[in-house]
């Protein structure tokens, strides 16, 4: 009994100082993020500000490496495909990680098998903005065109999240909008400014310079409260009385099977970063809400699974599918 009690302990012993090791010599090489979309792009703008924070303080280069294509399923497949040393990580977005899941068919990734959630960097509610010639000045004047003419109104989105929730609107609405999908938010807003397309449904930061400039025009949010930098904007349900919630969020995944100690390393020196003033001004600054800015990895988990499955339930009941 003494025996085995005694090469208990001794493998306690060792299983802890091999994660302590593990803590202490890593990274011992450049970190690289993971984008799922070209250089240029929200995802892309917050890696490259997180990664250069990062790198500062650990001592290592952070690499961002973009694998555009299929709304960030190549790049989510990728890593969760790569070695779970802590080397290769995911920016993920809530399209990647809980909307495309839902309305993809044989995706090569599982999102909550093949990863782990480590912080939250930003989220950004969507705004419903028009062409300034769109004789409609507010949401509550929309949908009653949309509704005097079933089917005559289009809308443009740069990716499922914004899909998505533009189609639980029409639903809960009781309006026929026709979607017209463009690659990004940005051919999206343009399409929107150009007059090709009079209305655009997308986050508040890709659209933010053109809603500034006058070349567009915000008729509501989808948060719970204004968004600062739209506080003249209502809300949907101060608009229209609908209670509809929709947004993207990024945030930072590792592999499944990284150790806890890497997990923890990482979590560490980022909190310190994503809650440092400057940084949170800075994200402020682009239109995103800092409030839930760098989240414990059991909260993130808990966050990001909850959403998982209310895009679940939501695309169930709109049967949207993506072959």
């Amino acid at each position: 009994m003494t025996s085995k009690f005694f090469g208990l302990c001794l493998a306690l012993t060792l299983a802890f100082s091999s994660v302590t090791a593990i803590a202490q010599v890593y990274p011992a090489k450049p970190i690289r993020f993971v984008v799922g979309y070209a250089p240029g792009g929200s995802n892309d703008i917050l890696a490259r500000i997180v990664g250069q924070k990062l790198s500062e303080r650990l001592g290592q280069s952070v690499i961002i490496e973009n694998k555009p294509g299929a709304d960030s399923n190549i790049a989510a497949a990728y890593v969760a495909k790569a070695a779970p040393d802590g080397y290769t990580l995911l920016i993920g977005s809530s399209g990647t990680m809980t909307i495309n899941p839902n309305i993809y068919q044989n995706l090569p990734f599982d999102p909550e098998k093949d990863f782990i959630p480590i912080t939250l960097f930003a989220s950004d509610p969507l705004v419903f903005a028009v062409n300034p010639t769109f004789p409609a000045t507010s949401l509550k004047e929309l949908v009653t065109m949309a509704r005097a003419k079933p089917g005559s109104l289009s809308y443009a989105s740069g990716a499922p999240p914004m899909y998505v929730a533009t189609e639980l609107f029409k639903k809960q609405a009781g309006v026929d909008m026709m979607h017209i999908p463009y690659k990004g938010s940005g051919p999206s807003v343009m399409a929107a400014v150009t007059g090709e397309v009079p209305l655009v449904v997308v986050s508040i930061g890709p659209a933010l310079a053109q809603l500034r400039a006058g070349k567009l025009r915000p008729l509501a949010v989808t948060a719970q409260k204004r968004a600062h930098l739209l506080p003249d904007t209502p809300t949907v349900k101060e608009a229209i009385g609908i209670d509809l919630e929709g947004g993207t969020w990024v945030g930072l995944f590792a592999p499944a099977a990284t150790p806890s100690a890497i997990i923890d390393k990482l979590y560490s020196e980022l909190s310190i970063v994503l809650q440092s003033d400057n940084l949170k001004e800075k994200f402020a600054s682009y239109g995103y809400d800092t409030s839930s800015m760098g989240l414990p990895p059991a909260e993130f988990g808990a966050f990001f699974r909850a959403n998982l499955a209310k895009w679940k339930k939501v695309t169930k009941e709109l049967n949207i599918k993506i072959n």
